[in-house]
């Protein structure tokens, strides 16, 4: 049987991409990747989130996607200043404008894992692993 290597991208549906950029935009600082009318393409280093206009669906309570970043509290800091409204909770989450809802996670605490060069090219070089996040990849064979 084939096995799961990775997740390639996401796409979110958004009611404007040109809103959506702007969202998050002052939040996250954004690479944009490639552009067409009614489509976005956000670079996240080896990987990307694709914007696409239109919606189809109302909001879920439990859909959601988990984004991973260098620092969790900016991100928290970027939310509030934005005045986004953060969802209760231990952890870090929040929905966009068109109902989204992201789960924000720290690189340093997941097991999660870019190659050395990745980190390397996203200026992330210095970026390591917690103990905890070290520990799950050497019970898994993976560090």
């Amino acid at each position: 049987m084939p096995r799961l290597v990775g997740i390639n991208h996401v796409a979110l549906e958004v009611e404007s991409v040109d809103d959506a950029l702007e969202f998050y935009g002052r939040i996250f600082d954004l690479e944009l990747r490639g552009r067409s009318p009614r489509m976005a393409f956000i670079d996240i280093g080896d990987q990307f989130i694709a914007l696409s206009e239109g919606t189809t669906q109302p909001p879920d309570r439990s859909r959601h996607f988990g984004l991973v970043v260098d620092d969790k509290e900016a991100t928290r800091r970027a939310l509030e200043a934005a005045g986004v409204e953060l969802q209760p909770g231990r952890g870090l989450d929040f929905r966009d404008p068109w109902g989204n809802h992201i789960q924000v996670v720290d690189y340093r605490e997941i097991q999660f894992t870019k190659a050395p060069e990745i980190l390397r090219g996203m200026g992330l070089d210095g970026l390591g692993k917690s103990e905890q996040a070290l520990a799950e990849l050497r019970e898994k064979g993976l560090a």
